[in-house]
């Protein structure tokens, strides 16, 4: 019996062998865990020659902006920069009201894509954790609209414009885009992930109000998303060119206006200003991602770490 006994002592029965396999495996993700992977020099060839690429359009932009017309168009391409920047400058300021053109974008593109954030994320949390009757119905509607080209509406939208006299003024561009339904749609969608129905009802348990808690609770678990939207909001209110074309004129134009009366003199384009008028519209992009481009990577970042 004392060695039966001896025996059975020494064979893990099967609660053993799981806590030893919990053991193993803690252990093993511990050691794996405390870890950092580190790159190998194939994907930092391949990680460079792929910046490379990506910056090259910017780099020639530069090169053909410092060139002139005939420089461009004469083979073999130039690759290198010149010396006429700054008189190609000089010609893009004579030509067009470049200055009012930057004010006119920087006014258009800020206040879109303030207002899309804000009223896509009140939209966003509504439809995302807001019980009312209908809701479904209204967010199909609100996607719904995002496959009307923009095209047709815009006979409708001009035909407004002209009856209240904001026909070459800047509102004009403004309102019809102070909210987007792929804004609305993108937070809904973040927020009923990200954002815990505990939460809600714990503030208002402590008796936090509606606007309390989209400002405590809502609007800081909302900012990764918000800072994403807005820069991608910024950046197409920036490039829009279809819809400001028709609205504003050359005496008061945004920046892609500005540039649709650059190069045209003598029936000929001179596409080493139209360049240079390119790389003037490109730099304050370049300048916003610079300054805002660590918070919204950070954003993005927390955003996406889960405990």
């Amino acid at each position: 019996m004392a060695q039966l006994t001896d025996t059975s002592r020494a064979v893990p029965g099967p609660r053993h062998s799981a806590a030893g396999k919990r053991r193993g495996r803690r252990r093993f993700g511990a050691d794996g865990a405390g870890k950092q992977q580190n790159a190998g020099p194939i994907a930092y060839i391949i990680l460079s020659f792929a910046a490379l690429l990506s910056l090259f359009p910017l780099y020639w932009t530069v090169v053909a902006a410092s060139r002139t017309d005939t420089e461009i168009v004469t083979p073999p391409t130039p690759l290198l920069p010149g010396s006429h920047l700054i008189d190609n400058l000089k010609i893009v300021w004579d030509q067009v009201d470049m200055t009012k053109a930057l004010i006119n974008s920087t006014i258009v593109a800020g206040t879109v894509a303030l207002s899309t954030v804000l009223f896509a994320t009140l939209a966003g949390f509504a439809f995302a954790k807001l019980e009312f009757k209908g809701r479904n119905a209204l967010l199909t509607v609100v996607v719904a609209t995002m496959t009307i080209p923009p095209q047709l509406s815009v006979i409708p939208l001009y035909q407004i414009i002209t009856n209240v006299h904001w026909v070459g003024h800047i509102q004009a561009v403004i309102l019809p885009s102070l909210v987007a339904a792929f804004g609305v749609f993108f937070m809904r969608q973040f927020l009923s992930e990200a954002l815990p129905i505990e939460l809600i009802e714990a503030a208002r348990v402590d008796g936090a109000n509606s606007l309390r808690i989209i400002w405590s609770v809502v609007f800081p678990i909302a900012r990764p998303a918000m800072a994403v939207l807005g820069m991608l909001v910024f950046v197409q209110s920036w490039n829009d060119f279809f819809w400001p074309f028709i609205a504003l004129s050359q005496q008061n134009p945004t920046v892609q206006v500005a540039l649709a009366g650059l190069g045209n003199g003598n029936h000929a384009v001179d596409h080493a200003i139209v360049v240079t008028g390119c790389l003037v519209a490109t730099l304050p992009l370049l300048l916003v991602f610079v300054v805002l481009g660590k918070q919204i990577v950070g954003g993005i970042t927390a955003g996406a770490v889960k405990s």
